[in-house]
């Protein structure tokens, strides 16, 4: 087996590197939330256009969940609720917006199925990142 370079222990043991790997994690997240607080109008027209009803509910709905799953992640507090938040509502995203087993062959079908793996490569992260905080009990 193979050590662990002492400098990427170094920078994995590093404080600021957990932050940043929420961040990074959440980021999306964030920006959508911000996104369609400061763009109703769009943010219910999303909603439409993935036939969800009623809009403006669902909106809502989605603005929290963008906001307030990773403000929980970023703190440090409840992470494991943050996470669980942003993988069920990642997960509904995947099914919802990216059904590449309807769609026909081609360019639309391969980009959709692309983004339904990434998604649940997402909510591996959030796995992972609500076990790492259960484990060291990691504050922000």
């Amino acid at each position: 087996m193979i050590a662990t370079p002492s400098f990427v222990s170094a920078l994995l043991a590093w404080r600021p590197t957990w932050f940043l790997a929420r961040l990074m994690l959440t980021g999306a997240y964030v920006l959508g939330g911000i996104v369609k607080l400061t763009d109703w109008q769009g943010a219910v027209a999303e909603q439409a256009h993935f036939g969800m009803s009623p809009p403006a509910l669902w909106a809502v709905l989605t603005i929290a969940l963008e906001l307030v799953g990773p403000l929980l992640i970023l703190t440090g507090r409840l992470v494991w609720l943050g996470a669980g938040m942003l993988g069920v509502f990642t997960l509904l995203a995947a099914f919802t917006a990216n059904a590449f087993w309807a769609m026909p062959a081609g360019q639309e079908r391969f980009m959709a199925t692309n983004a339904f793996f990434e998604h649940i490569g997402l909510i591996g992260g959030f796995i992972l990142v609500a076990m790492i905080a259960d484990r060291k009990h990691v504050d922000a």
